[in-house]
């Protein structure tokens, strides 16, 4: 998927395929290829399969981490963006969720993983002088997203006649942040001059209940949902819901796709494939 994804840029880019667990590799790499920036967006991602892998998402997304700010620290690197997730401010009570609240309690492997990463890059600003970013994303969605997240899996599935899972009453509710909308705060973040640490969340700031998205995927197919009724799942939480007030203050983001508007583009993108 990943390849497919970007072989329409293939020609324009250079493509180097490690392990970011192999830290000799992402060292011969960045001394090689001798960036000048660094957008760090690679992690394994999901609450569920975290709770089946802790030892692998902890390798992957905290010493995959470690050895990218290694490495950028040794060969000069001054800018530094960290893809965070809406995930690390487990339950919360306190809504919308700010930059400033005080993380005590994660849920799962995964929100723990990234907690953990952004302490680093906040460790590693301070003792080296490295200006990092790090983004807090909120259920980003859109067109070439994973099979395996709920938009894309419900509409397949809703599309085919198959069943969907559905965790939970349906009235837990995400803040579904569309791809463009994500892709335009990283951009800002490259050329944010604030603090040499600072974060921010990317989210739309809009929620919807889980059974009114479904709801929203046949309503836009116009095809009905045969829906399996599950428990609801350990790790997920209740709520997410991003205060973008700060990204829109020092980033000037500007999220201009609600997902009235973003659902039914992702579903024209899988349609047409």
């Amino acid at each position: 998927i990943k390849r497919a994804n970007i072989e329409p840029v293939a020609d324009e880019v250079a493509i180097h395929r490690i392990d970011l667990r192999d830290n000799a590799a992402v060292n011969l790499l960045f001394h090689r290829e001798k960036f000048d920036a660094i957008a760090h967006l690679a992690a394994r991602a999901g609450v569920r399969p975290s709770i089946q892998q802790p030892q692998l998402y902890y390798d992957t997304n905290v010493g995959g981490t470690l050895h990218l700010l290694e490495a950028a620290r040794l060969t000069g690197i001054e800018r530094f963006i960290f893809a965070s997730s809406s995930s690390v401010y487990g339950i919360c009570k306190t809504v919308p969720f700010s930059e400033d609240l005080h993380l005590t309690q994660t849920i799962s492997p995964y929100a723990a993983t990234k907690v953990a990463g952004e302490f680093l890059c906040s460790t590693y600003s301070h003792l080296y002088q490295m200006r990092i970013v790090a983004l807090r994303f909120f259920t980003v969605y859109g067109a070439r997203q994973r099979p395996d997240l709920a938009i894309h899996q419900f509409t397949r599935k809703i599309n085919a006649g198959q069943p969907i899972d559905q965790f939970g009453d349906g009235t837990t509710r995400r803040d579904y942040t569309y791809i463009d909308d994500i892709i335009q705060g990283v951009m800002a973040a490259f050329d944010y001059n604030g603090p040499l640490f600072d974060l921010f969340n990317l989210g739309e700031s809009e929620t919807i209940q889980l059974k009114d998205l479904i709801a929203a995927i046949e309503k836009t197919l116009k095809k009905k949902a045969k829906i399996n009724q599950l428990p609801e799942q350990p790790g997920d939480v209740p709520l997410t819901c991003a205060d973008i007030s700060k990204a829109r203050k020092l980033l000037n983001y500007n999220p201009t796709t609600p997902l009235s508007v973003g659902l039914p583009k992702f579903v024209d993108w899988f349609l047409e494939r």
